[in-house]
């Protein structure tokens, strides 16, 4: 497993593909024959900014899937319908292929809050036509301190459970629970189809 995520560098990737002036290099460099990564992997999830630029385009053309993670918060639903403008585009000029794989709540907290906003995205979702993943990925304070000191959550999760004991593992434990049953269901919907 690599993982390459989403952070301040691809900001100025972003910049370069609009000097390039190409929605289509992203698809084209996964899948070249010799210097393309997509035949060594059986599925690469490419992590966006929360952005509609470029580079979230260039993605979306390159993708088979579009995978939308969102928070459960009251502002997230309307990324939610500019994101799917922005899939109707690239479906309908650069890539019809590409399928909506359903949404997946994060952030969750078992508040009312929540349960209204989680009935709302599964409004909007069957307005998509896609559907809503069982599992959702709780809220975890962790989450929060590892991208504040820009680190890889796995290995925070590692080094703090090292040294504040039981309390950071249950709540590590929960975290790694959540991300496993996501896996899970997403490879079995995967199969499925």
């Amino acid at each position: 497993c690599d993982i390459i995520p989403a952070n301040t560098i691809l900001a100025g990737i972003e910049q370069e593909l609009h000097n390039v002036g190409k929605e289509m290099t992203l698809r084209e460099k996964l899948r070249d024959e010799q210097t393309g990564v997509a035949e060594a992997y059986d599925y690469i999830l490419i992590d966006c900014p929360p952005s509609l630029g470029l580079l979230t385009v260039n993605a979306l053309t390159a993708a088979d899937y579009l995978l939308i993670p969102t928070m459960a918060e009251t502002f997230a639903a309307s990324g939610i319908t500019q994101l799917y403008d922005t899939y109707k585009s690239v479906k309908k000029y650069t890539n019809p292929a590409l399928r909506i794989d359903g949404v997946l709540l994060t952030r969750t907290e078992r508040t009312r809050v929540t349960k209204t906003i989680q009935e709302l995205t599964e409004k909007i979702a069957d307005y998509m036509g896609a559907d809503v993943y069982r599992t959702t990925i709780r809220s975890n304070v962790i989450i929060k301190e590892a991208q504040a000191v820009q680190e890889n959550v796995f290995d925070y999760i590692e080094s703090k459970a090292q040294t504040k004991g039981e309390r950071v593992s249950e709540a590590s434990r929960n975290f790694v629970n959540d991300c496993l049953n996501f896996v899970k269901e997403f490879v079995e919907k995967e199969r499925e189809q």
